[in-house]
């Protein structure tokens, strides 16, 4: 379901395209149980929680601490689900192509945490209702994801909420160029899950994960949100999910952003409003 028409993602920065840098190999991992992608199953995950690690391959971004910690501004994305017929689907925005940064790159709902905001959860919500109308009434929210430091110094914590029947969406058109719903199904599909590599002019090999869902291209910060719900939702059915590293290859959210020159920088990383996944300038 789509509440624009759709255009093909055009994501290049400073000659940078997202969509045709070399595929790596990348260890398999297990399906998940289809009972583990309703919502009665994703409630009980974050009520009982069990025991589980973030995506290996950017485990250096979640670690609390240290000075790139300190500096760091402050933001929060929801993760909206909407039960459909067919099964529980999440919803995203495509940024509008006017915009100097990041035009057409896709990203969840969310932004700066302010200081009128009681804490993350707060600012998700506020976001999601200056960007796309939904009311805070009908957003009602299941837990919180790990915090994620991306490379342009924001550390971006994910609500995962669920949209109640009723609600609305009204694009604020000057940020918003599109809200789609992408099945759950389809993105906890390990498989669809690929690992892309560039290389900067430094010869820092540099990767990132990528989905493909029709003419949408999700990657960045928002792909690693992705792949951390998968990994949550596998510990909760008593999976294990190993991952490595390719050899030689030093994750996106790892590298710090003065160590590639700027125009080797795919500037994906930061939050909605300044950008957090992948095309959103922090207001």
């Amino acid at each position: 379901m789509s509440y624009r028409m759709p255009a093909p993602d055009r994501e290049r920065v400073a000659g940078f395209d997202p969509q045709v840098q070399p595929i790596l190999p990348c260890t398999p991992l297990p399906p998940l149980p289809a009972a583990s992608l309703r919502l009665d199953a994703i409630r009980e995950a974050f009520q009982h929680p069990v025991e589980w690690r973030v995506e290996p391959l950017f485990a250096q971004a979640f670690v609390p601490g240290g000075d790139s910690y300190a500096r760091a501004r402050q933001a929060a994305v929801l993760m909206p689900l909407v039960q459909r017929k067919a099964g529980l689907h999440v919803l995203f925005t495509r940024r509008a192509a006017h915009l100097h940064h990041h035009a057409g790159q896709i990203s969840f709902p969310g932004g700066r945490i302010e200081s009128t905001d009681s804490g993350p959860i707060a600012a998700a919500i506020r976001e999601t209702r200056e960007e796309i109308g939904v009311d805070q009434r009908f957003v009602q929210v299941i837990g919180t994801q790990p915090t994620l430091l991306t490379t342009t110094q924001f550390l971006m914590t994910p609500v995962i909420g669920e949209l109640l029947p009723g609600f609305h969406i009204r694009p604020d058109a000057s940020e918003v160029a599109e809200v789609f719903e992408v099945p759950l199904a389809i993105l906890m599909d390990p498989g669809r899950h690929v690992l892309h590599r560039m290389e900067s002019a430094l010869g820092h090999g540099r990767c990132y994960f990528a989905i493909r869902w029709q003419s949408h291209f999700i990657w960045g910060a928002t792909a690693i949100l992705i792949r951390n719900f998968y990994h949550f939702l596998a510990a909760s059915q008593g999976i294990v999910a190993p991952g490595v590293a390719p050899q030689g290859v030093v994750p996106e959210s790892a590298v710090p952003q003065d160590a590639v020159p700027q125009e080797e920088t795919p500037q994906e990383e930061a939050p909605h409003g300044a950008d957090p996944q992948g095309g959103n300038d922090l207001k």
